[in-house]
């Protein structure tokens, strides 16, 4: 399921699911929510990553996901650093995830946007970072590499079809 927040622009919305659905098709678009105010850091005026994905996984049926899109900076904890700022988190495996356009490039925003959702939804399915340097699953290392990334790799893409991916 995409759970919209109240910041989110429709159109922006309805793309990155109509990407989504490409390959995980059973896919359904929510009504826009607030973001929850138990998850908003005001020291440093973000919103954090962690506390999203509880409150969308309370919301979230057995045997289904659910990625929070929004436009808003995001954070998580990331070794030392308590707030470090970050375009999207996953568990692995998980019932939620939340993926931010925050952190994005102007160009080519909305498929940089895709690239983010469809990485931590991987995460919820079990699969960890990949080493190849074009699979949406590679760690993006502190950075913004989606321009680099074309498709899962085969590895990846194996994995997620045991999960009923479909791919081409």
């Amino acid at each position: 399921m995409v759970q919209p927040f109240k910041d989110m622009n429709s159109e922006t919305t309805k793309f990155i699911a109509f990407e989504i659905k490409k390959i995980y098709p059973h896919l359904k678009i929510l009504d826009a929510i607030d973001l929850p105010k138990e998850s908003y850091y005001k020291e440093r005026n973000r919103y954090r990553a962690d506390s999203i994905i509880q409150y969308l996984s309370k919301n979230t049926t057995n045997g289904f996901v659910t990625i929070g899109l929004t436009t808003k900076d995001i954070s998580t904890t990331k070794g030392a650093i308590k707030d470090f700022g970050i375009m999207g988190l996953g568990f692995k495996p998980g019932r939620s995830c939340v993926a931010s356009s925050f952190r994005l490039t102007p160009n080519n925003k909305n498929d940089q946007f895709f690239k983010v959702a469809i990485h931590e939804i991987g995460h919820t399915q079990g699969l960890k970072h990949c080493p190849v340097k074009s699979c949406f699953m590679r760690d993006a290392e502190g950075k913004n590499p989606t321009d680099e990334e074309t498709d899962f790799c085969n590895n990846c893409k194996n994995f997620l079809k045991t999960k009923n991916w479909k791919f081409k």
